[in-house]
């Protein structure tokens, strides 16, 4: 009977642990089948990570969010650990979205038919009394992993053009890479699965 018990157990593990990790990949899919594309303009950091291979690490045009944009300032004027935040974005003539006002918490409101918002969070310790300074949210968005042996020639070709990454937003504001954009070429796009 101990050995019944034990191998259903362990049946019954696996399966919690292949759903849970199931219902992650299914979300990401999701997100990248379903979401609303934003394009937003990149700068190269850094292309090679020692044990992952070539990366591509995103700077990008909602990296720095002036404090200016933020409308919903908390006391004493400094952000607290891991502070969540909504940035709202809207299409710039140029096809590039660009930051246009930010929350800490949630958005007053949805966004426009012609906006979008991205979730972000905020690290302890950001000085917002200063209009003029700027903080840096994090959105899960900053690395783009590529082919083997590609990617300091990316790299170098991103000092001297502009590239992009098109982005998948939820209705809820989580952001996936859904492609590394050369101008209006894709260059690598995002496998659902």
């Amino acid at each position: 009977m101990t050995g019944k018990k034990l191998i259903v157990s362990a049946l019954v593990l696996a399966l919690i642990q292949i759903g849970f990790l199931s219902w992650i990949i299914a979300g990401r899919a999701a997100i990248l089948r379903n979401g609303k594309e934003v394009l937003l303009k990149v700068q190269p950091v850094d292309p090679r990570d020692l044990l992952r291979g070539d990366y591509i690490s995103l700077n990008n045009n909602i990296s720095r969010i002036p404090v200016k944009l933020i409308a919903s300032l908390p006391q004493g004027k400094l952000s607290s650990d891991d502070t969540a935040m909504v940035v709202r974005l809207k299409k710039g003539s140029d096809g590039y979205w660009q930051p246009t006002a930010a929350w800490f918490g949630k958005a007053p409101a949805p966004a426009g038919e012609d906006e979008a918002d991205i979730a972000g969070h905020v690290g302890e310790g950001w000085g917002l009394s200063d209009p003029e300074a700027t903080i840096a949210p994090d959105y899960g968005i900053d690395r783009f992993y590529l082919p083997e042996g590609e990617g300091m020639a990316i790299q170098d070709d991103m000092r001297v053009r502009p590239f992009g990454i098109k982005l998948a937003l939820a209705a809820d504001g989580t952001a996936q890479i859904k492609a590394l954009m050369d101008g209006d070429k894709t260059l690598f796009e995002e496998p659902l699965y």
